[in-house]
């Protein structure tokens, strides 16, 4: 261990835990921010129509509000503000909702069905206060994920490196907040620290992609989502403003923005579909829902990604970008499942590999061409559940994809593998995945590819992970990789590592 990565992680966690409670203070003031006699009006007639209620902890209940029964949500899934639960269980996300009230899982306001106040809080005088700003419309949900993670054979370098990753997002129901039924807010601000190993790894695809979001070359605070939604009816929401398209490709057991699930890029979302939609951007769209899920979503996206920046003066400067999914719940085998269908396309013109986080390729330069596109699949399906929750269990997961060859770096992906809960009676919180992935990539790319590395193939590998609850809001992640190269005179990378995610 190096003592100035120990430092520098050191210092940076210090950092994102006071931004933490700067960012919780600041947006509670924000709200208290409407003038008092609006507050007191919206209180008296909030009170009077009973919206001031226990907190509701996950379930499918018919009578939940339609904000609360939208849970994980493909590209657009920022155009849902979450119910109190999501985005807030380290235990692997299984199932649309990320938390079980049914394994005693903190919500995001540190209470659930069967634990104290005490469990699920690091500091558990707060627990009443965000309990009576998610009453009041406000709900925060916060990651900070630290990663540990060494190369020891092959690849670039061996070394070990510390990362992190700050992630806080924060929701506003102004159902509760001034009346205006079926209207959301969600505000997801998100930061990077220290040094990922991958680079060391030499791989195409990141093995902890998201200690290296939102920006590869910068350690600022970067707001990637702003995003309003109005829901119509319970079946049919609008959105607008700049979101992130991280949970896009929504999978039960290979998604969790690499921070819950599987760190390796490969098993977060499908990559054929990054070369033509940018991670953080302006766009609008619709959403048709099924029983509180999308199942039908539509966006119209600027071309290139304006995490940096506000992006208004940007907007759709370079093009435009259109992507659609389609996710069909099934019930093979009589259990859960979901099959997904998509479709990406970029209006841009194209000129050279993109810098990009989310894949790790040289800004080469390539034959120009105008749009490029991607179809891609998943489906994730449950092979045992438990018959008191179907939605905990553990499954097959799958990934298929194709991209435009002359402007996408990768020419076709796979992957699969299982994950879930797991399977051992006394680890209900916990989580695990085992899943493989093979990159092709393009035929007309590797050329130019080839004049910086010299021999540029394809590219494989395989996860192994297993979640730890060590708490409510704590989990511990042993992770191994073992990554085969697509530059040619490297070595396959043997990965280990350790993952901690606090959810507060």
């Amino acid at each position: 261990m190096k003592i100035q990565n120990r430092r520098r992680f050191l210092l940076e966690l210090q950092n994102s835990l006071r931004f933490a409670c700067v960012l919780g203070a600041g947006t509670c003031a924000a709200v208290s921010c409407f003038p008092v006699d609006v507050q007191a009006q919206e209180a008296n007639g909030l009170a009077k129509a009973g919206h001031f209620k226990a907190i509701e902890q996950c379930d499918t209940a018919e009578s939940k509000p339609v904000g609360n029964k939208l849970a994980g949500n493909p590209l657009a899934s920022n155009a849902i503000a979450g119910s109190p639960c999501d985005d807030a269980n380290g235990s692997g996300g299984v199932g649309p909702v990320a938390c079980d009230g049914a394994a005693g899982a903190c919500d995001s306001l540190g209470a659930s069905s069967g634990a104290s106040q005490e469990e699920c809080v690091l500091f558990p005088s707060l627990a009443a206060t965000r309990k009576e700003w998610e009453q009041s419309g406000f709900v925060l949900q916060n990651n900070l994920t630290q990663f540990y993670f060494g190369n020891t054979s092959g690849g670039v370098e061996r070394d070990f490196r510390y990362a992190g990753h700050g992630d806080y997002l924060a929701n506003f129901d102004f159902g509760k907040l001034i009346g205006k039924q079926g209207a959301f807010l969600k505000l997801r601000a998100e930061h990077r620290f220290g040094e990922t190993i991958n680079d060391a790894a030499g791989v195409v695809l990141p093995p902890t992609i998201a200690g290296d979001l939102p920006v590869l070359d910068s350690t600022n605070l970067y707001l990637t989502n702003c995003l309003f939604t109005q829901a119509l009816s319970e079946s049919f929401v609008l959105f607008a403003g700049k979101l992130d398209t991280l949970d896009g490709d929504m999978n039960a057991f290979a998604h969790g923005r690499g921070i819950r699930q599987f760190s390796n890029g490969a098993f977060v979302a499908n990559p054929i579909a990054l070369r033509t939609i940018p991670y953080s951007t302006l766009g609008t769209g619709m959403a048709f829902l099924l029983e509180g899920e999308p199942w039908l979503i539509f966006n119209v996206l600027n071309a290139t990604d304006t995490t940096r920046t506000v992006g208004l003066d940007q907007l759709f400067n370079d093009g435009v970008a259109l992507a659609t999914e389609m996710r069909i719940p099934t019930n093979f085998f009589g259990k859960p499942g979901h099959q997904l269908f998509a479709g990406t396309w970029n209006s841009r013109e194209f000129t050279a590999l993109d810098q990009d986080p989310r894949i790790l390729f040289p800004n080469v330069p390539i034959a120009k061409q105008s749009g490029s596109w991607s179809l891609y699949w998943n489906c994730d399906q449950y092979l045992v559940s438990d018959p008191s929750n179907p939605k905990r269990g553990w499954g097959y997961f799958g990934r298929a994809g194709i991209g435009d060859e002359g402007t996408n770096p990768l020419g076709y992906f796979l992957s699969g593998g299982i994950g879930g809960s797991s399977p051992m009676q006394s680890r209900e919180r916990d989580s695990f995945g085992v899943g493989y992935y093979y990159a092709a990539t393009s035929n007309e790319i590797a050329p130019f590819i080839d004049t910086i590395f010299g021999g540029f193939g394809d590219g494989q590998g395989v996860e192994m992970f297993y979640n730890i609850a060590t708490s409510k809001r704590l989990t511990i992640t042993p992770d191994l990789q073992v990554l085969v190269p697509s530059r040619e005179q490297i070595d396959p990378a043997l990965l280990v590592g350790l993952r901690a995610n606090y959810n507060f």
